[in-house]
C-alpha cells in the first residue's frame, strides 16, 4: 500500500484530546523524570496537543519535488588554521594558579570521588 500524496490528503483538525492525552504527557514527563502538578499536566498537554495539531497541519503540504535539507543556509567551517605558537613556561603558569600540585593545577575532586 502506498502512501497518499499531499493532494489525496484531507484536512480533518482533531481535538487535542484525540491527539495526545494527560496521561500520556504524565507518562513523558516520568520519564524525563520531571514532577509536574495537575495545572502543568493539563497546561502541556494542551500545548503539546497545539504543536502535533500544527505538525499534522505541515503534513498536508504539497512537497514533490522538495529536496529534504538538513540546514538552510551552507555551513563554512571558521575556524582558524591550527599554528604552533609561543608556549608559556609551566613553572610561571603554576605560580599564578589558586592551586597547584606537583607542577599540576590542583581542581577540587569530581562529584563522587573523595578527595
Amino acid at each position: 500500500m502506498t502512501e497518499p500524496t499531499s493532494q489525496e490528503r484531507t484536512h480533518t483538525p482533531a481535538s487535542t484530546s484525540e491527539r495526545i492525552t494527560t496521561e500520556q504527557v504524565a507518562k513523558v514527563a516520568k520519564l524525563a523524570r520531571l514532577r509536574l502538578t495537575d495545572e502543568e499536566l493539563t497546561r502541556f498537554t494542551g500545548q503539546l496537543g497545539d504543536v502535533l495539531e500544527h505538525a499534522a497541519d505541515l503534513d498536508l503540504l504539497d512537497l514533490e519535488g522538495v529536496e529534504p535539507m538538513a540546514q538552510p543556509i551552507p555551513l563554512a567551517n571558521v575556524f582558524r588554521k591550527d599554528v604552533p605558537g609561543p608556549i608559556l613556561d609551566r613553572d610561571e603558569v603554576l605560580a599564578v594558579a589558586p592551586a597547584a600540585e606537583d607542577g599540576f593545577f590542583r581542581v577540587p575532586p569530581v562529584l563522587g570521588e573523595s578527595e
